[in-house]
């Protein structure tokens, strides 16, 4: 039989131990709900988070920004470089990421426009963005070609000839529809905002093949 002041000390045991578990779950309920603000003003981007990295595909390596070249001046066309016919547009397509198929899914798109294609293959690096690699003489076609996506980024290289290469990345854009496509022959190509004189351009080390337009020493797409 328990007296009196056993049941009230159990009553107070009980009062404490409520009293602990409300302060817990307080703290735990208003943790949680300050972190539910923060995540909703990052969402509506009214801050910025802690942590602002860009997503990165893995195993695709930092692509460094290039300085990209204006269009030439071209003789006999005073207001400014007019587009180059499709066909005389050479462009040598390499994978640059993982995804196996991507060079012979943009031959089947881009050799129906009527574009030479040189041949596809493999590029030894993997690429997040897709880039078009030109040298000073094939300015104005990596232009024409650039016009055909949406976004595309172009890589002045120490190539000597007019074709050209185009790097497929992991996260690329496919080309535009026919009649997206702002190119007429007989309208200037514009050039890209903040395009800097190609004279004042360092050309970059291409990456392959090794010797000047040899397809040969591309690897065989996926």
């Amino acid at each position: 039989m328990t007296t009196p002041g056993h049941d009230q000390a159990r009553v107070e045991r009980r009062r404490r131990e409520h009293e602990r578990q409300a302060v817990v779950f307080g703290v735990l309920i208003a943790f949680l709900a300050v972190c539910g603000i923060f995540a909703l003003a990052v969402y509506s981007g009214a801050i910025n988070a802690p942590f602002n990295r860009p997503f990165t595909t893995v195993g695709v390596s930092d692509q460094k920004t290039y300085p990209v070249p204006c269009l030439p001046a071209v003789e006999g066309q005073p207001d400014g470089a007019l587009p180059v016919a499709y066909t005389q547009v050479e462009v040598l397509l390499l994978n640059a990421s993982e995804e196996s198929g991507l060079a012979s899914a943009h031959e089947t798109v881009l050799a129906k426009r009527g574009f030479t294609i040189l041949g596809t293959g493999n590029v030894p690096r993997l690429l997040e963005e897709s880039e078009i690699r030109f040298g000073t003489r094939g300015t104005v076609q990596a232009y024409t070609l650039a016009a055909q996506f949406p976004s595309m980024r172009l890589v002045l290289d120490d190539r000597k000839g007019r074709a050209i290469d185009l790097l497929i990345g992991a996260d690329f854009d496919p080309p535009l529809k026919v009649e997206d496509v702002d190119v007429a022959a007989d309208q200037p190509l514009q050039n890209i905002e903040g395009c800097e004189p190609i004279d004042s351009v360092e050309p970059e080390q291409r990456i392959m093949p090794t010797e000047e337009d040899d397809v040969d020493a591309v690897r065989p797409a996926k």
